[in-house]
């Protein structure tokens, strides 16, 4: 090689290469503005879907079926503690009492079908009694009540009720399992 073309090519100034603008690969530019539009439209209905769904969840959650839960002691604040779970839907007091030594009972007061009833675990049966709207009796009458009943020898006297559609939706479901009698 001759030294006069390796002195013209240094003596000249490298070319200056522009940064083309980024695009993105296969899209055409005129579809650019488009396909951000697009992205754009689906990330705020996205936000705005998730924005509702929680609202709603927060909406339901407060005006779901309400159960208060407590534990009430005697009048002296001795004796053995009940617990009562309350629901406004359905009008209903739930309590758990003791049937003996080592076994318990559920006692339902249900004022919307003006309702008693009280099954045992240690047996297979379930009663109930209706009661008068102003007059419904404390827990240690029905307890007492129902445990004299349940002790009584019942036989073939008893016949178990057939149409349990009298019965409210928690006692229903207390007593799905086992023959219901009336007390």
């Amino acid at each position: 090689m001759d030294d006069s073309s390796k002195e013209a090519l240094m003596e000249e100034a490298p070319p200056r290469y522009t940064e083309s603008p980024p695009r993105l690969p296969c899209v055409p530019h005129e579809l650019k503005g488009l396909l951000l539009l697009v992205a754009l439209v689906v990330v705020a209905l996205v936000v705005v879907n998730v924005t509702f769904l929680l609202l709603g969840l927060h909406l339901s959650e407060s005006h779901a079926e309400t159960v208060l839960r407590m534990t009430i002691h005697g009048l002296d604040g001795q004796g053995t503690p009940q617990q009562l779970a309350m629901s406004k839907k359905e009008r209903t007091g739930t309590f758990a009492v003791r049937d003996g030594l080592n076994a318990s009972a559920t006692v339902v007061y249900d004022y919307s079908e003006l309702l008693v009833g009280y099954r045992s675990w240690r047996q297979r049966a379930c009663y109930i009694t209706r009661v008068d709207k102003d007059n419904f009796p404390g827990l240690d009458a029905v307890t007492e009540t129902f445990q004299r009943r349940q002790d009584e020898d019942v036989g073939d006297k008893a016949v178990p009720l057939a149409d349990r559609s009298v019965l409210g939706t928690t006692i229903n479901i207390l007593c799905s399992a086992v023959p219901v009698f009336w007390a």
